[in-house]
């Protein structure tokens, strides 16, 4: 069972199969079990009268916040992979199963039969059931329209809408057992709920959700859960039996922001409590702070260090730099990274144009990130590098004098607002092809490692915020984000279609068969659909959350060229480990790890 939380999102993930450690997460109603790798919502074994008239619920014991209010409502995506089975092969079966939102973990007792384990004789029907159900219905009652569909049930087994599911050519509980892969998505902001399915004749889930669900229906959530509510699965049988068994599920959850009002007043007894402290610290923190600003900007050694440097450029003067960039203007501002901004100037004796990088960290670790730059930029020669033309150190400000490039950045030309015509998709692909060439050229052609976690949010690689170091690995990381941004046209840390990141997006249109739909907008359909699908693939596969499951940089190059597939690219998102499962068989026997990681994302 893997958990993952970040930026309001919960996401839990069991792909299968099921052991006895899981009772550690799911309250198990007996007489629901997990045995054989499943959840049995109802008995798995026994003579046919032990599994006649029974009823079970197996829930997360967790309870997750749906709403505040009926104000802001969450989001939820969950799919299932479940083997509703005719245990005797009889042509009578019942009753059915159901996915389950419930405000307790208590199965209601009388609950068998017709009943689903949701309601019972007396509470069927109740407002005051807070219980929101899709139900998989394989017994018909006089309320169903037959004995092989799925309803949305209301704190009642008389649902609200039904649809049959013989149209759609699916059969519950077919002569010969079948699973099936579902998918159930609520979007609380629209109050839309749909269901999708699809029969599989294999043990796996299938990996792509169709695109036409078998039922969809506006729902407002609110109006029936409480805040606060359970997730989980509810079963029956009558005098006619089947199995019910759940082989898999995920469950992703987009929980109603935080009450701003609320975080505001945190906020302010947080700084009243502080503020004194603060006083104190003040003035010593100015005289440390002078101090080292004052030894930093003579310290000889950084000039005597850049001069001795093998193949050095050219030293630049500071106040020409400064001429050549109007004192730094913020109108010749190109850009801005991990280590710092980045000026156009002209240096008017000469008539050349150059971008300048100004370091922005004041500290020895700037100077340690200048000198690294430095010396391994300068001895990079590559048709798609940025070629260095010199350097500076003045009064402790850290410079590099960069070649420019007339043509502009890349985000200048991608996000360049609907005034301009957009990049043409040919040169989007050639820019990430020769991106990757690059890469390829710095980790394989060339001696020298860099070390250090350079870098802006949405590029850097989960692993550096543990292990505060580059690798070949979160590069990859880093290009994969740069390519996802190319061919969608969004930047990494952009928020869209309810998510965060702009990779989780794309995750989700992958994982929804509609990958496509991720391209730039603005490109009106004019691109290469194999092309963006291959890079769309590649950009995920780079941006997995653990180092040891991205694809090498020979690959990568292969990959962005057509001349090798792209990789397996799993459905949902896995949730970033730590340590990375290298490290865990490295440090750790085999025998003292199992399948429970939780994981906090931030």
């Amino acid at each position: 069972m893997v958990f993952s939380e970040t930026q309001g999102r919960r996401t839990i993930e069991k792909p299968g199969p099921f052991d006895e450690s899981d009772h550690d997460v799911f309250e198990v109603l007996k007489p629901a079990s997990i045995n054989n790798g499943a959840l049995q919502v109802t008995p798995d074994s026994g003579g046919e009268f032990d599994l006649s008239k029974k009823s079970g619920r197996i829930m997360l014991k967790e309870s997750f916040k749906l709403h505040d209010k009926g104000a802001r409502v969450a989001s939820f995506n969950t799919s299932f992979f479940i083997n509703i089975q005719n245990h005797f092969s009889t042509s009578s079966h019942g009753e059915g199963m159901a996915f389950v939102i419930a405000p307790d973990l208590v199965l209601p007792p009388g609950s068998e039969g017709q009943y689903l384990g949701l309601t019972n004789a007396t509470t069927d029907g109740n407002a005051t059931n807070r219980l929101v159900a899709i139900e998989f219905d394989t017994f018909k009652q006089d309320f169903d329209p037959d004995d092989n569909h799925i309803g949305l049930n209301i704190n009642s087994v008389k649902s609200e809408l039904n649809v049959s599911l013989s149209d759609s050519g699916i059969q519950l509980v077919p002569e010969v057992a079948k699973n099936f892969t579902i998918w159930i998505q609520y979007d609380g902001l629209n109050k839309i709920l749909q269901v999708f399915m699809v029969g599989e004749d294999n043990p796996e889930p299938a990996e792509q959700r169709p695109n036409d669900p078998v039922m969809i229906a506006d729902l407002d959530i609110a109006k029936y859960v409480n805040e606060r509510s359970y997730f989980g699965f509810a079963a029956s049988t009558g005098s006619a039996i089947e199995l019910h068994c759940v082989l898999g599920w995920n469950l992703t959850l987009e929980g109603p922001p935080e009450d701003e009002g609320l975080v505001i007043e945190a906020k302010i007894a947080l700084g009243v409590g502080v503020a004194f402290l603060v006083i104190l610290l003040a003035g010593w923190w100015i005289q440390r702070t002078l101090y080292k600003k004052y030894k930093t900007a003579n310290d000889p050694t950084i000039r005597g260090t850049l001069q001795s440097l093998p193949g050095t450029p050219r030293e630049f003067r500071y106040r020409d730099l400064k001429v050549a960039t109007d004192n730094f203007n913020e109108k010749n501002k190109l850009g801005q990274g991990g280590f710092g901004v980045v000026y156009k100037g002209v240096l008017s004796k000469e008539s050349l144009q150059i971008a300048v990088k100004r370091f922005s960290r004041d500290n020895v670790k700037s100077k340690d990130d200048f000198l690294a730059e430095l010396t391994i930029i300068n001895r990079l020669r590559h048709k798609h590098l940025v070629k260095l033309l010199g350097w500076c150190y003045k009064n402790g400000k850290l410079l590099l004098v960069y070649e420019y490039m007339p043509n502009g950045s890349l985000d200048a030309h991608i996000f360049c607002g609907a005034e301009k015509e957009t990049l043409r998709w040919d040169l989007r692909y050639q820019i990430i092809s020769g991106v990757a060439s690059a890469l390829h050229y710095v980790h394989n052609e060339y001696e020298q490692k860099l070390e250090g976690v350079p870098g802006t949010l949405g590029y850097i690689a989960p692993e550096c915020l543990h292990t505060g170091k580059a690798t070949r690995e979160s590069d990859i990381y880093g290009f994969g984000a740069v390519v996802l941004e190319v061919v969608c046209g969004q930047r990494p840390w952009t928020k869209i279609g309810g998510f965060c990141f702009l990779v989780d997006w794309v995750w989700s249109l992958h994982r929804d068969g509609r990958i496509l739909e991720a391209v730039d907008e603005r490109l009106r359909g004019d691109y290469v659909a194999e092309e963006a699908e291959r890079l769309l693939l590649l950009g995920l596969a780079c941006s997995h959350p653990n180092a040891s499951e991205r694809p090498k940089t020979q690959a990568v190059l292969q990959i962005a060229s057509g001349l090798l597939p792209v990789p397996y690219v799993p459905p949902f998102r896995p949730a970033f480990v730590w340590p990375s499962a290298g490290a865990v068989e490295e440090n750790i026997d085999s025998e003292y790890t199992d399948d429970l990681t939780v994981t906090i994302l931030h």
